[in-house]
């Protein structure tokens, strides 16, 4: 499974929480805000199709954030910051 469904997996468990992931793909960062099981690019078009990864397989997690939901973009409320896949 990749990183892209694991996360949305655990903010199903975990419907409190908004995961923001900062991810590198092809040079580029993006960033993806996970909530309730439903990815949306942050700096770019998400795509309509629910099957399509969010995160691709050749992505770089750079860093994931924890924030208590809901998310404010200016108030945001951060339980954890900077964690690595392997810290998830």
């Amino acid at each position: 499974m990749n990183i892209g469904k694991q996360l949305e997996q655990y903010t199903l468990k975990n419907p409190q929480e908004v995961l923001l992931v900062t991810i590198a793909v092809d040079g580029e960062e993006e960033e993806i805000s996970i909530f309730k099981g439903f990815s949306s690019s942050l700096t770019r078009s998400t795509p309509y199709d629910p099957d399509i990864p969010i995160i691709p397989e050749t992505a770089r997690v750079i860093k994931i954030d924890r924030l208590a939901s809901p998310y404010h973009p200016l108030n945001p409320r951060y339980i954890q910051e900077n964690l690595t896949p392997i810290q998830k």
